[in-house]
């Protein structure tokens, strides 16, 4: 199924950051079954707080697009949205948002109604488990 081998792929970014110590959040950006943009967090390198996975890689999909609106195209993210990057993703009315594991405390489904553009397509949980155990061992490791 092409939901699991686009997320295997933001799950490669996500390890990416793990080993330039950033919170392991990876996104890829598809159009008709090829990928246009990969990215993952890059707010410690960068020092930007802005510089979040899914903002990366809308920075390089538009570009590589040749345009903002990305309605076409599905945006695979290890780790839901959060408020920040699920608007930035309605100005560019994505049509679909595939995520991996949720994030109850600061994703974007906080928020009713949604921020996402109301056309926009949403799946949840793809590789969850896989998603979820990268950023719980992170964390973790930052702790002790």
């Amino acid at each position: 199924m092409d939901d699991i081998k686009f997320m295997g792929e933001a799950l490669r970014e996500a390890r990416r950051a793990v080993q330039m110590d950033e919170v392991p959040v990876g996104a890829v950006i598809v159009h008709k079954g090829r990928i246009i943009a990969r990215a993952h967090n890059y707010t410690e390198r960068l020092n930007d707080a802005t510089a979040h996975a899914e903002m990366q890689a809308v920075t390089m999909a538009t570009s590589a697009f040749g345009g903002k609106y990305l309605n076409e195209c599905t945006i695979y993210v290890t780790v839901e949205p959060c408020p920040m990057c699920a608007a930035a993703l309605n100005w560019t009315q994505i049509g679909r948002v595939v995520y991996g594991a949720a994030d109850p405390k600061r994703g974007y489904t906080l928020f009713s109604p949604s921020l996402l553009h109301p056309k926009t397509e949403v799946t949840a949980g793809v590789l969850a488990d896989e998603c979820s155990v990268l950023m719980r061992d992170f964390f973790k490791s930052k702790r002790d």
